[in-house]
């Protein structure tokens, strides 16, 4: 390490030879998984490149390179165990067996009780309703066609959204 501190690239090779060996059998022993351990290896491998100028080649290497190894697979261990921690099963029966329930609000409200709902709403947020959400136009052609600024449409649609949550409502 000392003459991989000088520069001398052929030292510094070899030295990295060296020790993927011995830093995967010790990533073997902590208890990594095998699927892992090329990881852990790495990972210990780019942090002797980027600390190697801290090495003070008056003391011994081995204990040096061991506490980076060390670092570095109690890190590992760390982020498996909050990934984990966080893992989620899925099972697709979730996916395609949705309740009967879910599609309550459909069945509870008629088209002719929604278009009830519109017509009640004052004409521009009607406009707005209309064309944004059941002719499913962009805010850029109900602009071009309507005449209202794309930012009017965004309000009057939140509005009449609003709106008809508050008239369905009162009617269920």
């Amino acid at each position: 390490m000392a003459r991989a501190q000088q520069g001398n690239r052929q030292a510094y090779r070899q030295l990295l030879q060296e020790i993927t060996p011995y830093v995967r059998s010790l990533a073997r022993r902590q208890g990594i998984a095998q699927a892992d351990v090329e990881d852990v290896v790495q990972d210990t491998l780019l942090t002797l490149h980027s600390i190697r100028h801290t090495y003070e080649p008056s003391r011994p290497f081995g204990p040096w390179i061991v506490a980076i190894a060390c670092r570095r697979i109690a890190d590992h261990k760390r982020r498996s165990r909050r990934t984990e921690q966080n893992r989620v099963e899925f099972d697709f029966w979730h996916e395609t067996n949705w309740p009967v329930e879910a599609n309550l609000g459909e069945e509870l409200l008629d088209r002719g009780t929604l278009k009830q709902a519109i017509d009640r709403l004052p004409s521009g947020q009607r406009q707005a309703i209309t064309m944004l959400k059941l002719r499913e136009m962009s805010l850029k052609e109900a602009s071009a066609e309507s005449g209202m600024s794309v930012s009017a449409l965004k309000v009057a649609s939140h509005r009449a959204l609003k709106a008809l949550r508050k008239l369905l409502g009162e009617e269920r």
